[in-house]
């Protein structure tokens, strides 16, 4: 059993985030990663740009870890038994590129309410500072906050959102071995530099856990059970990958990452590369 102690929930409610929480051992992140590296090469493109949205209908390993019992065991802590997995996001930072997360909130554009929900942060090689860890600004998920749409270049998120005037004093690293995890609140501001590493920063993000009371107000995507009974119905169910790139399954990755773009680009009337 992996629940979270109250010193645990208590970092969460103060801070806004927990870390690290040791889920994986160095040999699963490593096969995880191989499994990923095998999508790419057999299907390129596949899970570049917007495809790197829920690459887990695909993968049986990424799939195997949505599910995984020590992580709902510490999700359960924070947002209860009845648990709906809706959608995952693959963060690849590759050596010497440009590619960073500006500093932003994940609630102002995802459209998941009430905010009964938190989002895993899957680290499947080490992440520290030299290759672009998640950094945090601690108590920052009291309130929204104002952001600007920059669309700028190699900026990760899809429309470049960012909160300006972070205090780069009050952040803190996140530094995370290959095969820990972070868990963090949906309006704590959090962003990540550049990778200046010479190997790959993988990081796998479900984004997020949800309970069953929350609804999709900005469109609509399917959700997994992951845990315990959904008595609102507000989502349509999608079931797990029947093997390694099933066309099937293919296909209804493509419709939902499809239904992710319209609510990822709502009201904007211009589109990011991402």
């Amino acid at each position: 059993m992996a629940y979270l102690n109250s010193n645990q929930l208590k970092q969460y409610n103060d801070l806004g985030y927990i870390a690290p929480i040791d889920i994986l051992t160095k040999s699963e992140a490593l096969e995880t990663r191989i499994e990923i590296e095998l999508i790419e090469n057999k299907l390129p493109n596949e899970i570049d740009k917007s495809g790197r949205y829920n690459v887990h209908l695909i993968s049986p390993k990424l799939d195997s870890i949505v599910h995984d019992s020590k992580i709902l065991d510490a999700v359960e802590s924070i947002i209860g038994k009845n648990i709906l997995v809706c959608s995952t996001t693959l963060f690849i930072k590759n050596p010497k590129e440009k590619g960073f997360v500006s500093y932003h909130q994940d609630a102002k554009y995802i459209g998941l309410e009430p905010h009964n929900w938190v989002t895993a942060w899957v680290a499947l090689t080490d992440s520290y500072e030299k290759n672009g860890c998640m950094k945090m600004w601690p108590k920052s998920h009291l309130e929204i906050k104002d952001h600007n749409e920059k669309f700028n270049e190699g900026n990760l998120l899809t429309r470049g959102q960012t909160v300006e005037n972070v205090p780069e004093n009050e952040v803190r690293s996140i530094e995370l071995k290959a095969g820990q995890m972070s868990l963090h609140h949906p309006r704590i501001v959090h962003g990540s530099g550049i990778n200046k590493s010479n190997d790959r920063r993988i990081g796998f993000v479900i984004q997020s856990y949800i309970g069953t009371n929350v609804r999709q107000i900005l469109g609509k995507n399917g959700v997994q059970i992951a845990r315990g009974v959904d008595n609102y119905n507000f989502h349509q169910k999608i079931g797990r990958p029947n093997s390694l790139m099933n066309k099937n399954d293919l296909k209804i990755k493509k419709q939902e990452n499809d239904k992710l773009q319209e609510i990822f680009y709502k009201d904007s009337n211009k589109k990011g590369f991402y």
